[in-house]
């Protein structure tokens, strides 16, 4: 568990890259896609990835590491709205999931609540729910020591993330939002994140999010 001081630090992070999305939101085109989520959405470099891309699109990322839904919650106008985004890409949750006070049911509480003021504000966006990437707990990962992340995986599971997954399909559904899985070529025959793509078992390299990339690109 971090230190005061520690947590205080991660807080005011948080809070400087909404006030830094809030800036940017002025110099931004209305009407685009927008990514929005935790670090694994924060960290898809989708603007380098698409260079390669015949067709290209204008995306906005709205991640912050470290999310979980009730702080998307609290700041949906800077990452979300004042964008008017005709479609929205939303992966929000895993850090809920890796909570030890974690519950199901507060989870999809408060997602609903996200989709309901999705809903309510921007009536013809396209909304997708995209399905949470699979972890990996068992390999060992270079630039991480042994231990670092034992506490997270002893909450985050694969399947807890799977119940979670179906969870969120039903809140998905009940919305009339599409409920997106795009993580076909992450895992392996195990169910668990390819060891090449991870940087500590949860979080990935960019070949990773190429596969995502190249999963998406009906939906964009």
């Amino acid at each position: 568990m971090a230190a005061p001081e520690e947590q205080a630090l991660v807080y005011d992070e948080k809070r400087e890259k909404v006030r830094k999305y809030q800036i940017l939101n002025r110099y931004a085109r209305k009407g685009q896609t927008v990514l929005v989520g935790s670090s694994l959405m924060e960290f898809f470099p989708i603007h380098e990835l698409q260079q390669t891309l015949k067709r290209q699109v204008c995306v906005y990322n709205r991640g912050i590491a470290g999310y979980v839904t009730a702080e998307l919650l609290a700041s949906m106008e800077a990452c979300i709205f004042e964008l008017e985004p005709s479609k929205i890409f939303i992966n929000i949750g895993t850090n809920d999931i890796s909570a030890t006070d974690y519950r199901l049911e507060n989870l999809v509480a408060n997602y609903d609540e996200i989709l309901t003021r999705i809903g309510d504000r921007l009536p013809d966006c396209r909304v997708y729910v995209m399905a949470y990437y699979p972890v990996n707990a068992k390999a060992e990962f270079p630039l991480v020591p042994r231990g670092w992340m034992d506490e997270v995986f002893q909450r985050r599971t694969n399947e807890a993330i799977r119940e979670a997954n179906e969870a969120i399909e039903r809140l998905a559904a009940k919305h009339g939002y599409a409920y997106i899985d795009v993580n076909e070529g992450l895992a392996d025959s195990e169910g668990n994140l390819k060891e090449e793509f991870g940087i500590d078992g949860v979080h990935m390299f960019a070949n990773a999010y190429a596969v995502i990339l190249e999963n998406l690109q009906k939906y964009l």
